[in-house]
């Protein structure tokens, strides 16, 4: 292992007890606010005027981080409890569960971005699934007035095992299943403040912006406007007013689909790398969150807020453009009804293991049914094995990483698809868990922090897929990858290990963050969480021990800690090919800025040396 130091701080200052602690016995008002899938170096006064002002008016984390596998749902575990993936137990947006999932059609595979989804899984395992507490949950429990809104899956996260809040005693939800048959019941007070305001009990659909298109029709040229609107609404002429009339510090946290949905949906890029997401409809999105975050910031001043208010905004993840495109894979030489010749399939990874491996596949999202030689799984997952009840390895699908699953933990087995990975013109980098051995051309994964208390199945392979830049003049802002989705090339994905996704955008303003600061520090989507808790002055009791750092750089008289970077590289496997990971580091505390195969993913130079990282 290479380690070189960078030294981003003059000295090491003592932390002030006074501002740092949560401001003792009267903590401030805190608004996270979550632009979901915003890129780090997108934001300028042009693009997201109210975001930029409180990046450059405020605390600018210029070399922030997302947690990998770089998905909404493992970032927003992160973000409600200070813990990394290994923990929490929410190692992406699709996992293995090992058991039928009743509310997502009996899958073993489910897709975890729905509130009965979170709440079936929460009572396999013990009541809560995240096996930490949640900075909202012990927010309400210290008497903080606490609200969630916005999209659906990771906002319910953030309190998931309030099962209704229909007392008021609970967290306000609102999401894209409020007022629908499974979304979390409203207060009376709720019900009536909504009235009085004029808007309605259940929140509107997406509209255009809910289309995908398919191989021959472009997607959404639309932005989530209207459903976002009536969120923004709730906030500021129901939540906020209501939480003022309390006369007790609150807890707002407020996830904006935007621009994800617009970019992963956008139609204006069809089956084309470029312009991909850098479009007018992704650019539509951008503005929409900022618009929304605009009506909080002007809320909070017309309601004499703003002054004991802290806002950290901290997208879940970047963003790239998709590519479905490959040289090896025998899944792209095959033809689908709905994919164009020489594309990639949804579910490549499954169909091209099935082959090597020479195992039956069988697509657990279509009742364990065989799937065809000239077929896909519906949803890209699969279960590889003579008995799709007992399967001898399942594959999860995301995006710009799937994971594997081995639930007999069979190494031989795990050697063997490990080998038919690094065959793969797709595959860039492979983790594997630390028990099963060490491979030529992988990394453990106990170096993602991915190997903790999680109750939920642990995945035994982490694969990420190539990334590359189309040449703008920040990468980051132009990244492409494969990946494993039913979305189109040309349309926008995330999952990666490219600093394309790994490179969100971070930035805070409020009475305990400094002003006009910029953090050279990396910090990451844990830290929020972690910070989020030290503002509030809660004190969590953890289960594991992959927890984030209290971000006091950011603060007033706040300890500003010495960083590090370095590197850790396979062996190489026969053909050449070692999975790098790029890194800094403070303290005990790991900040992942990009892993692959070098020359294979955006942030790793081709030689493999060491990499300037976007931010410094």
């Amino acid at each position: 292992m290479h380690r070189s130091i960078l030294m981003l701080s003059a000295g090491l200052m003592l932390l002030s007890t006074g501002t740092a602690d949560a401001q003792n016995a009267t903590p401030h008002n805190l608004i996270l606010f979550v632009p979901d899938g915003l890129r780090g170096r997108i934001v300028t006064p042009q693009t997201a005027p109210a975001m930029a002002e409180v990046r450059d008016k405020g605390v600018n984390f210029k070399n922030s981080h997302s947690l990998f596998p770089t998905f909404t749902m493992a970032n927003g575990s992160a973000m409600a409890t200070g813990h990394y993936l290994g923990d929490t137990g929410t190692f992406s947006n699709t996992i293995y569960t090992a058991y039928p999932v009743a509310h997502a059609n009996g899958t073993v595979t489910p897709f975890i971005e729905a509130d009965p989804v979170l709440l079936d899984i929460d009572e396999h395992f013990g009541g809560d699934y995240l096996n930490e507490e949640t900075v909202l949950k012990l927010a309400r429990a210290q008497g903080f007035s606490t609200a969630a809104i916005g999209k659906l899956g990771p906002t319910f996260l953030f309190d998931h095992t309030d099962k209704t809040g229909a007392d008021g005693l609970h967290s306000i939800v609102i999401d894209d299943a409020t007022g629908g048959k499974n979304g979390v019941l409203l207060s009376q007070e709720m019900q009536s403040a909504l009235t009085k305001a004029n808007l309605p009990l259940a929140t509107p659909s997406r509209g255009d912006n809910g289309k995908s298109g398919d191989a021959k029709t472009p997607g959404t040229t639309t932005a989530n406007v209207q459903q976002q609107a009536y969120m923004a609404d709730v906030a500021t002429k129901v939540v906020l007013p209501m939480f003022k009339a309390r006369n007790k510090p609150f807890v707002l946290v407020f996830w904006s689909r935007d621009p994800d949905g617009s970019q992963h949906n956008t139609g204006d890029s069809l089956n084309a790398v470029t312009p991909g997401i850098n479009g007018p409809t992704s650019l539509a999105g951008i503005k929409n969150a900022d618009n929304n975050l605009a009506q909080l910031r002007k809320a909070l001043d017309e309601l004499g807020l703003a002054a004991n208010t802290n806002i950290i905004i901290s997208s879940d993840h970047g963003f790239s453009t998709i590519s479905k495109e490959s040289k090896t894979s025998p899944s792209a030489r095959v033809s689908y009804e709905d994919t164009p010749k020489d594309f990639l399939p949804m579910g490549f990874l499954a169909i091209d293991l099935g082959k090597a491996l020479d195992l039956p596949l069988f697509d657990p999202n279509d009742k364990n049914a065989r799937v065809a030689d000239n077929a896909h799984p519906k949803s890209g997952n699969g279960l590889l094995g003579e008995d799709p009840t007992k399967p001898e390895l399942v594959v999860a699908t995301n995006g710009g990483s799937d994971l594997i699953y081995l639930p007999n933990n069979n190494r031989k087995l795990a050697g063997r698809t490990v080998k038919a990975l690094l065959e793969q013109d797709y595959v860039s980098g492979i983790f594997v868990e630390d028990s099963l051995g060490k491979f030529p051309g992988a990394l453990p994964l106990s170096l993602l922090s991915l190997r903790g208390k999680a109750v939920t199945p642990h995945p035994a392979i982490v694969v990420n897929f190539r990334s590359y830049a189309t040449g703008c003049e920040e990468p980051t802002n132009c990244s492409v990858e494969v990946a494993d989705t039913v979305l189109r090339q040309g349309q926008g994905m995330h999952g990666s290990f490219g600093r394309g996704d790994t490179l969100n955008f971070m930035a805070a303003i409020g009475p305990d963050f400094k002003a006009g600061y910029v953090d050279a520090l990396p910090v990451s989507n844990a830290d929020v969480g972690a910070t989020a808790a030290r503002l509030l002055g809660l004190t969590p009791k953890p289960k594991g021990t992959l927890i984030g750092r209290v971000m006091t750089e950011a603060m007033p008289n706040g300890a500003t800690p010495q960083a590090f970077s370095g590197t850790v590289k396979s062996q190489a496997a026969p053909n050449g090919l070692r999975t790098v990971l790029n890194f800094q580091r403070v303290a005990t505390q790991r900040y992942f800025d990009a892993a692959g195969f070098p020359g294979r993913t955006v942030g790793l130079e081709v030689d493999g040396g060491k990499q300037k990282t976007a931010g410094k």
